[in-house]
């Protein structure tokens, strides 16, 4: 098993945080430091896995500092980028033009990016666009009773 220094572990804990897989990790570290570390070592240092319980609090808050900053900087992966994956299928399109089983399905994508299809925004509204109109009715226990009974004396 590979002794690793402070530095390395910091370097586990950002790309596990990162979510980034052990096996993917372990390999980054031994381009990057020269060290062999296995997956389940990289493992160790990931606080949400069974294998990472025991972590130190210094790394574990160190983890999820990084964590929050990966989810809230999600505009930095260019995929995530709305013009960006255009551009990919714009490529596409041009280096494949006469492609008839891909070219439509490029055009469906493209068409479903700028109609805004792959957006968590929802607008649920009534009736020609009003507000959907709610009733609030209350039935005493007796009648939900009454009516219970009438219904199970019918089957």
């Amino acid at each position: 098993m590979a002794r690793i220094t402070k530095k390395v572990k910091l370097f586990i804990v950002r790309m596990l945080a990162e979510f980034e897989p052990p096996t993917q990790t372990s390999k980054a570290v031994k381009d990057v430091f020269n060290i062999d570390v296995t997956p389940q070592q990289c493992e160790a240092y990931d606080p949400t896995k069974r294998t990472g319980q025991d972590l130190s609090q210094e790394l574990r808050n160190l983890f999820f500092d990084y964590r929050r900053q990966a989810n809230e900087e999600l505009e930095a992966i260019p995929i995530a980028n709305k013009r960006y994956r255009l551009q990919l299928l714009q490529n596409l399109v041009e280096v494949y033009p006469n492609n008839p089983v891909l070219t439509p399905k490029w055009a469906e994508q493209a068409a479903k990016e700028m109609g805004g299809l792959f957006t968590n925004r929802q607008e649920i509204t009534g009736k020609d666009g009003k507000p959907i109109e709610t009733v609030n009715s209350s039935i005493s226990t007796e009648s939900y009773l009454k009516a219970r009974e009438q219904v199970l004396d019918e089957y």
